[in-house]
């Protein structure tokens, strides 16, 4: 594995449309950037910070998401996500993350990340389809 630092950051934009708002989603009745997107926006943040140090053999996969959403974001309005490598403990990552639209911080939480070997994941993904 490619050694990791705190420090590394990436970082993720959306405009808002109809097809990322809580009314799509179902995740509730209003015409504002849900949720749910805002939370995949903050982990494809923290995909980004990791992909210029991860070997092709290596991925990330998404264990733990504390967030709050602050603000709603109308439909036409950026947000922009941003993930900062906090803490490093073996294949173990947590990130600081955060959004902003256009006027004001949306949301802020923590995002942890760990580390695997594509291939084994899948494989195990994959035995398990045959266990059922």
């Amino acid at each position: 594995m490619t050694e990791l630092a705190a420090g590394l950051t990436g970082e993720k934009s959306v405009v808002v449309s109809e097809s990322n708002t809580a009314l799509s989603f179902g995740s509730g009745l209003a015409p504002v950037f849900s949720t749910p997107y805002l939370v995949a926006l903050m982990e494809g943040a923290a995909v980004d910070a990791l992909t210029p140090v991860l070997t092709p053999e290596q991925g990330s996969v998404g264990t733990l998401v504390q967030v709050s959403h602050k603000a709603a974001t109308p439909i036409g309005m950026t947000v922009t996500a941003k993930a900062r490598l906090e803490e490093v403990e073996g294949r173990r990552l947590v990130f600081a993350v955060e959004a902003w639209d256009e006027q004001e911080l949306v949301g802020e939480g923590r995002h942890e990340r760990f580390i695997i070997n594509n291939e084994k994941f899948l494989a195990k993904v994959e035995a398990k389809k045959q266990t059922k």
